[in-house]
């Protein structure tokens, strides 16, 4: 499993329009091959700061099977417009310890 984390910032004074739409969204990433879970949190410290955290089975799931699909186009078209500056995505692994 990989963790995809995305600090969002969001343009001042969206947050509500955001959030309405991203829960309208979340259909399209949960539908995707090898996908897990995903969840959104709001900052508590900085108004329109997002993390969002995406789950899935492979690096591949993400950034081919997701990215690569006319449903991210769609993903795009419902939530791009609101980030300012453009997100970064990074992805993460877990370590085991054992």
């Amino acid at each position: 499993m990989i963790l995809e984390a995305v600090m969002l910032q969001v343009k001042q004074g969206k947050e509500k329009d955001y959030e309405e739409a991203f829960r309208g969204a979340s259909y399209i990433i949960a539908s995707r091959k090898g996908y897990i879970s995903h969840e959104l949190q709001r900052c508590m410290e900085v108004e329109g700061k997002y993390l969002l955290l995406v789950r899935w089975e492979t690096l591949q799931d993400h950034t081919v099977g997701f990215r690569q699909s006319k449903e991210y186009q769609e993903w795009k078209k419902l939530l791009h417009h609101f980030y300012d500056p453009f997100p970064i995505v990074e992805h993460f692994e877990s370590i085991n310890f054992s």
